[in-house]
């Protein structure tokens, strides 16, 4: 892992939604995305950097969804 890493922090009614994007340097590389929000953490690998911020973002959704329905 490298020690480059991008955040980026996207406010809500409740706090911010916290993305960590680590790799990602190169074609073809991979790299991890960390999504947090309220103590809920969501972890995604991939291969393009766009498209594992989104899946992170959808499972962090689903998560809460999950969360919602449960309680």
């Amino acid at each position: 892992m490298s020690d480059r890493m991008d955040m980026i922090f996207i406010p809500t009614e409740k706090g911010y939604i916290k993305i960590f994007v680590y790799g990602f340097f190169h074609d073809r590389s991979w790299g991890q995305v960390f999504t947090e929000y309220n103590g809920i953490t969501v972890v995604v690998k991939g291969y393009n950097r766009k498209k594992t911020m989104i899946r992170s973002l959808s499972k962090m959704h689903e998560s809460l969804l999950k969360l919602k329905k449960d309680s």
